[in-house]
């Protein structure tokens, strides 16, 4: 069976066994379930969705530039990757909503932060989010700890061991724990990946993932973090192995239902091939032309107005 039909029956087992619940800021109904797996052999290509079409450049440079170890919107905005508009614009909106910053509207932002690099440095920052915290963890004495290098590193001298994990959830920036200002714009949905080397082989992957949008997100975060899993075997010399992908709260948003049921009466179709230029070897050197996606025959789009959550 198709893999992808993993995700196409837990879009319908929330549907028909979700709990109903509203989401913090918003209001908004969600249907929800919770703890749900999903298991892809990257020997048999890149798990992109082929149900509708997904946003494979976006996906991309948002992975480079958690790998920078970026948290400043600026580098996608500039590559017109606009996924993380809405968590920089919205402290920017509440500031000019209580007079301290001249009012724009979030496309006015958004040029703003293309065009005036100040401007980016001051409101294009999300905070110690995804790529800062796998880069760059500030560690208690003042050193920056970079776990991606640490695991990358170890699994080449010591494949048989079993600590390889990358946290993205740090309870200094998450929520009311964080101080006063300090809190991410997003605390992480996808929290932590696990590295294990098989036989001395194959590297695989596996995600715990906290909170998961079902319709927009996941397939984003699918995508992402089995290039993740290969782009890691090839500066560690394996072959790319499994991406295993572990949801915690598993929901579909109420203003995504009817995109789903559409999506459910689609087939699956053979999923694409990445071709990652062989001479890079270091994680720190890849830049997006390294990468060909090759074979994607997706079906049409499914557009989804975005929940914008966080915060507390």
């Amino acid at each position: 069976m198709h893999p992808e039909y993993q995700y196409l029956s837990l879009l319908r087992d929330i549907l028909e066994n979700g709990d109903i619940k509203h989401e913090f800021n918003t209001g908004i109904e969600l249907k929800s379930v919770f703890g749900r797996i999903m298991r892809f052999d990257l020997e048999q290509g890149l798990p992109l969705l082929t149900t509708k079409k997904v946003f494979f450049r976006g996906i991309l440079h948002e992975l480079l530039w958690f790998l920078k170890g970026d948290s400043n919107i600026k580098y996608l905005v500039d590559n017109d990757v606009h996924i993380w508009d809405e968590w920089a614009y919205k402290p920017y909106k509440k500031a000019s909503e209580a007079g301290k910053t001249p009012q724009m509207t979030q496309e006015q932002f958004v040029a703003k932060i293309r065009e005036d690099a100040a401007f980016a440095k001051d409101w294009g920052e999300l905070g110690p989010v995804y790529g800062r915290q796998w880069r760059k963890w500030k560690a208690s004495d003042g050193r920056e700890i970079d776990q991606l290098a640490w695991a990358i590193e170890k699994l080449k001298e010591r494949p048989d061991r079993k600590h390889y994990i990358v946290s993205a959830w740090n309870p200094e920036f998450v929520y009311e724990m964080a101080l006063l200002g300090q809190s991410m714009a997003l605390p992480p949905c996808h929290t932590m990946f696990h590295l294990r080397v098989t036989n001395n082989e194959k590297l695989d992957l596996l995600l715990y993932q906290r909170s998961c949008d079902m319709f927009l997100g996941v397939p984003f975060n699918i995508a992402s973090y089995a290039l993740l899993a290969i782009i890691i075997a090839q500066v560690t010399g394996y072959k790319p192995g499994e991406f295993v992908h572990v949801l915690g709260d598993t929901h579909i948003y109420s203003n995504h239902y009817d995109q789903v049921q559409e999506q459910l009466k689609r087939e699956p179709k053979p999923f694409p091939v990445i071709h990652i230029n062989p001479e890079k070897k270091n994680i720190d050197e890849f830049v997006f032309d390294d990468f060909k996606l090759l074979n994607y025959e997706p079906h049409p789009p499914i557009k989804g107005e975005v929940t914008v959550v966080g915060g507390f």
